[in-house]
């Protein structure tokens, strides 16, 4: 009998998008487990706090019994050494995040030799689509619906319009 996977698929999700939704949807297809781990994120200025970030993550896998959602702060090694997975997914949507990610993926090999990590890419429909990009075009009113699940635009459109109150 073959042993139980547990697979690692880590990101910020600020906010989490469709491409996000996708692959973590057919790595939990793949993978007997997965984690979503949601970085603290403390080299970036996040629209929405660690919790919220979460929050949203466990909504919109609310459907999948297999997937965790839980955070990390340290190193991505430390988290998956102390969680026992065996596989990290990364999300790569073009020629700029491979570059970045193999080079990653070398140095994760270094530092955890017995972890793989597997590669993800959004299908077309998503291939554009950023967290960063997502939020930029909420920020300045556009329409972002198309990116992100329902629950996820209701909660951007509210925090815009927090943003805007304050200034």
């Amino acid at each position: 009998m073959a042993a139980s996977i547990l697979a690692v698929f880590p990101g910020t999700f600020d906010p989490i998008t469709r491409g996000h939704e996708e692959m973590i949807r057919r790595a939990a297809g793949l993978f007997d487990r997965l984690i979503v781990a949601v970085a603290a994120g403390h080299h970036k200025k996040t629209m929405f706090s660690l919790d919220e970030r979460m929050e949203m993550v466990r909504d919109v896998f609310a459907d999948l019994p297999n997937i965790s959602v839980d955070s990390f702060s340290a190193l991505m090694r430390d988290f998956v050494l102390a969680h026992g997975a065996q596989v990290m997914v990364r999300g790569v949507r073009g020629v700029t995040d491979f570059d970045y990610e193999v080079q990653l993926a070398g140095m994760n090999r270094k530092l955890m030799p017995d972890v793989e990590t597997v590669f993800m890419t959004p299908g077309e429909r998503y291939q554009h689509v950023s967290s960063t990009y997502v939020r930029e075009i909420a920020s300045l009113h556009g329409d972002v619906q198309g990116f992100v699940s329902p629950l996820v635009h209701q909660r951007l459109l509210q925090r815009v319009k927090e943003r805007q109150s304050d200034n």
